[in-house]
């Protein structure tokens, strides 16, 4: 039995070839096993993505050449994640804030178009032209056919995990932020009767939706906005987090916010990447134009952690693009890379 095209789609060769699609857009649909056994399966995983500055004149001119090789990075994957760090919208009113980012619907060609197939919109820009960019948000996801996670028209929808089956193992995405500014946390927090984004700081409702999807799934997935700005070591309250979830049912909790690279590693029996960096974004230099691609396999029966192997390929942002290292420059990235694991309480190999 072979697989081609990621989790969106899985061809199954055996016999009569026949192409079935695995999931429904910005919805949670389990999509289709081929019958048999679980099998190991790839994601990647991109840190912060806008289209601000430049990147607007080069989404404007041809959406689907914005990432640039990066993509085939994660392309390669059977699944590929990023934060998207915009609404998506050209109408709404900017937040009382110092920056506000917006993007046209286009944006979601470029994401699909780089191998992208979900995307958490659980931020602190996410609402930044309020309830009508966030409508905007989930219409143009909607008419777009791709999944987000994290944003919803209530909290029931913005905890709700994007779900798929990939080689035969059921994975839920859930995507959720511990990032939001005081001011506006209320107005931006998904409530039952209020629309808004998944936040990180009701651990209850979280950990509700990481041990519901435990339940029903074979891997859980969580993507987390959190830590602080130009902090390359995780905040106790990071740590304390990580640990929750792990313990709550999540396999793999990958993260970014803090715009620089943080640790990536085994805590106990899952995986933590505390900080994935900017991926595409307009105003990164020094430390901030430090990026790169995380794959993770997954093999739902292994015995000592669902992860059974983590790849950082570095990549350094120029023009506010990833562009992938190679050489010398890609073996210095990635022993700065693991040096991070030292004030991150992470390890090469699962511990429990």
């Amino acid at each position: 039995m072979t697989y081609v095209r990621r989790g969106r789609w899985i061809m199954a060769a055996a016999g009569a070839a026949a192409l079935l699609t695995a999931t429904t857009a910005c919805g949670p649909l389990a999509g289709v096993a081929d019958g048999g056994g679980k099998h190991p399966f790839t994601v990647a995983f991109g840190g912060d993505v806008h289209f601000e500055g430049d990147l607007r004149a080069r989404l404007d001119a041809d959406p689907k050449t914005v990432f640039g090789p990066v993509g085939r990075q994660l392309s390669g994957a059977d699944l590929a994640i990023v934060n998207l760090e915009t609404a998506v919208t050209t109408g709404g009113t900017p937040a009382p804030k110092q920056f506000t980012f917006r993007a046209p619907p286009t944006a979601f060609t470029a994401l699909r178009a780089a191998g992208v197939d979900v995307a958490t919109m659980a931020n602190n820009h996410g609402m930044d032209y309020g309830a009508t960019g966030l409508r905007d948000s989930l219409t143009a996801a909607r008419q777009a056919g791709f999944p987000v996670v994290g944003i919803g028209a209530n909290a029931a929808a913005a905890y709700r995990p994007y779900l798929t089956t990939v080689n035969g193992t059921k994975v839920a995405i859930i995507g959720a932020t511990q990032v939001l500014d005081d001011e506006l946390a209320t107005a931006w927090t998904a409530t039952d009767t209020q629309p808004g984004l998944a936040s990180a700081k009701d651990e209850v409702r979280l950990d509700r939706a990481v041990r519901q999807a435990q339940e029903a799934n074979d891997i859980v997935i969580v993507d987390l906005h959190w830590g602080q700005e130009l902090n390359s070591c995780p905040t106790d309250a990071q740590q304390r987090l990580a640990d929750h979830l792990l313990q709550s049912g999540a396999d793999a909790i990958i993260g970014s916010h803090a715009h620089v690279v943080l640790a990536g590693g085994y805590y106990k029996h899952g995986y933590v990447d505390y900080g994935l960096g900017n991926f595409l974004f307009y105003n990164a230099n020094g430390r901030t134009a430090q990026s790169g691609v995380l794959t993770l396999t997954f093999d739902a029966a292994a015995k000592r952690s669902t992860v059974t192997k983590a790849v950082w390929a570095p990549a350094r942002l120029e023009n506010g693009v990833a562009r992938p290292l190679t050489g010398p420059a890609a073996q210095e990235a990635q022993t700065s890379w693991l040096g991070l694991r030292r004030c991150a309480g992470l390890t090469a190999s699962p511990t429990s």
